[in-house]
Parts: C-alpha cells; sequence; structure tokens
C-alpha cells in the first residue's frame, strides 16, 4: 500500500542518520575530539540541505532556497559567498529574475544527472554576470526551457534536475545580496503530493546523506601542501562551477607552528582561501578570520602574496586562523580565471 511505501522511505531516512553516526564513529584515521563535535553539526547541516532540496523541492512550482548559510555549512561552504537551490524540471520553461546586489562574481549553473538524491553528473548550462544582457539598473531576466527564447537563454537537456546561483562578494558582512526569483510557466493548478511522491522524495533526501557520508571525513595527503591547480569540466562530480579554477591541500600543525603559503592570482573576478574541517565546513568565522579573498590579501611590491595559516595572530596582515585545529584542509578558488594559477609554494615555520 502508499502508506506502508511512505512509512518505509521515512523510517530508511531516520535510519540512515543512524547509520551515518555509526560510521563516523569508526572512522579511519579516528575523528579528533574537535572533529567528532563537528561530525554531529555537519549531519544535521546535510539533513537541511536534504530537506531542503528534495523533500520541500517542487519543481512544478519552484523557488530558491538558501543552500549554504552559518548553520547550514557542507559541501565546501565559504563565507564570501550566498548559493541557492531550485529544482528543475527539464519538460518545463522557467523565467529566473535577479537583481546582482554588490556580487563581483554571480552565476546560475544548471546541472544534469540522476533525480534520485545522487549528486549530479555534469554542468547542462550555465551563465555568468559578464555574459548576460542586463537592464540600466543591472537587473536581468533569464529563461530556462528545452526551447530556444529570445535573450538570456539556456537550455534545458532532459537529465536536468536542478539550478544553482552563487553571489561572491568581497565583503559579505556589508554587502547587499543578490535578489533571485524563479517561476515556471504554466505550472499546474493541483500540487502533487501523493504519498508516492513524497514517500519518493525522502527516498531521495536519503541517498543525497549517504553519498555525503560517503565522502566524508575528506583526508588529502601529504601534509602542509596545496595541490596543482586545475579547472573545473563540464563533467563534473558535484556542484561545482564551471567558471572557477580550484586547489586544495591540508595543514597539520603543532601549537607553535605555522604555515606559509606564497603564491600569485591571475587576473580574475574573485579569488579566496578557505579552511575546512574534514567534512567540508568553514570554520566558524564569527570568533576570527577563516577565510581570506583577494580584495583582503595585503601584496607585495611584485603582485605575489603570503597567507599564514596559524592558531594564534603571528603578526602577519594575511593570517586566518585554525581556530584550535591541528588539522584541516585548504581550499583556494578562483572564478573566471585569466589563465590556471600557478601551485601555491608552502613552507611550515616556527612561531
Amino acid at each position: 500500500m502508499a502508506d506502508d511505501e511512505l512509512h518505509q522511505a521515512f523510517s530508511g531516512l531516520i535510519d540512515e542518520l543512524v547509520d551515518i553516526e555509526q560510521r563516523l564513529q569508526e572512522a579511519t584515521p579516528p575523528l579528533d575530539e574537535r572533529e567528532r563535535v563537528e561530525s554531529y553539526r555537519w549531519i544535521f547541516s546535510v539533513l537541511q540541505v536534504a530537506l531542503d532540496a528534495y523533500v520541500w523541492a517542487d519543481a512544478d512550482r519552484p523557488r530558491f532556497v538558501d543552500i549554504v548559510g552559518p548553520n547550514k555549512k557542507w559541501g565546501g561552504d565559504n563565507t564570501d559567498a550566498f548559493y541557492k537551490h531550485a529544482p528543475i524540471d527539464p519538460g518545463r520553461t522557467y523565467k529566473v529574475r535577479c537583481r546582482p546586489g554588490d556580487a563581483v562574481y554571480l552565476s546560475l549553473t544548471v546541472y544534469g544527472g540522476p533525480s534520485d538524491g545522487h549528486y549530479s553528473e555534469r554542468i547542462v548550462a550555465s551563465a555568468n554576470d559578464r555574459a548576460i544582457e542586463r537592464h540600466p539598473d543591472g537587473s536581468f531576466e533569464l529563461v530556462l526551457s528545452p526551447e530556444p527564447h529570445a535573450g538570456n537563454w539556456l537550455e534545458l537537456e532532459p537529465d536536468a534536475v536542478c539550478a544553482i546561483t552563487r553571489d561572491y562578494v568581497n565583503d559579505p558582512a556589508s554587502a547587499r545580496r543578490a535578489e533571485w526569483a524563479i517561476e515556471a510557466v504554466d505550472p499546474p493548478t493541483d500540487k502533487d503530493d501523493s504519498p508516492a511522491t513524497v514517500a519518493a522524495k525522502f527516498r531521495a533526501a536519503r541517498v543525497f546523506l549517504d553519498e555525503q557520508a560517503r565522502i566524508s571525513p575528506v583526508r588529502v595527503d601529504p601534509p602542509n601542501e596545496v595541490q596543482e591547480p586545475y579547472p573545473v569540466p563540464s563533467s563534473t562530480f558535484g556542484w561545482a562551477a564551471g567558471d572557477a579554477a580550484y586547489a586544495m591541500g591540508n595543514f597539520q600543525l603543532a601549537e607553535n607552528e605555522a604555515l606559509v603559503i606564497d603564491g600569485r592570482s591571475p587576473e580574475c573576478a574573485f579569488w579566496n582561501l578557505c579552511l575546512w574541517n574534514p567534512f567540508l565546513h568553514t570554520f566558524d568565522d564569527s570568533y576570527g578570520r577563516v577565510t581570506i579573498n583577494g580584495s583582503q590579501v595585503v601584496r607585495n611590491e611584485d603582485e605575489s602574496w603570503r597567507i599564514v595559516v596559524a592558531r594564534r595572530d603571528p603578526g602577519h596582515p594575511n593570517w586566518i586562523s585554525t581556530q584550535g585545529h591541528d588539522r584541516g584542509l585548504l581550499w583556494f578558488r578562483w572564478f573566471l580565471p585569466s589563465e590556471t594559477p600557478e601551485r601555491p609554494r608552502c613552507e611550515v615555520i616556527s612561531l
């Protein structure tokens, strides 16, 4: 019966939370005390996203909802950006409206892949603020549809499942956020809220949770290095941006040590470095700077820069705090770089 299907899907979602906790308790290498605390917060953060992106989502009458925030840390968040998500039915036509605010980089990306909660497999289409035709006040409209439209248009291919917006700012504490809205053309008058439909949404949320848990905790070797930067291809795992180059690394420091990172960034719309725990959470920026972006970095005379990662302030203007973490992840991103960035150089020093 449909009621049994709904009950089973709900029970499976609850069971998944318990299973994830057990897996994290048995992680190799083991979580330290701080990471163990963060793991519980991470479970509920990812659950929030699963509920918004699958259980509450309605592609017939979609809304953009925040999928990252101070209490929604997951999947490689950062404190300089705002992200919104909307579900997509590839057979429908949608009108998107946006007032950009103070964004230095802004985009909408449509992702394709399975619709059962598994991460998207590729970028279907994307548009950024450099390519979009705007009104005199900076606002714009964008049509998402399987058929061509005049003006700003992105084609929806048969496997399109969602759209994600990115709104990057230099000063998130004072910047005006972009205002996004989406509506379906000719939506149905009646909502599909059958037990079978809701059960499928519960199952998709469970799949999403399970997939997130299988890639966490993330460990990167060797310690105190940044890997070679790379651009993102059209075929990508997850919801990565097609306009960005990325580089990952890690830090592993004693209390009296610092990681000095020297580098140079090409001309780009935006770049930053974030510190993450193994669940791809930024540390809590209300207790100090844990990310730094290109507008905040104090550069050398030759336009190169030096960033210092340490537990306590070494007296350097580009210091970012580990907030007591002995280990963690480093994540660089460059949006619309003129070339793939050179690999940053790292050195551990004693304070």
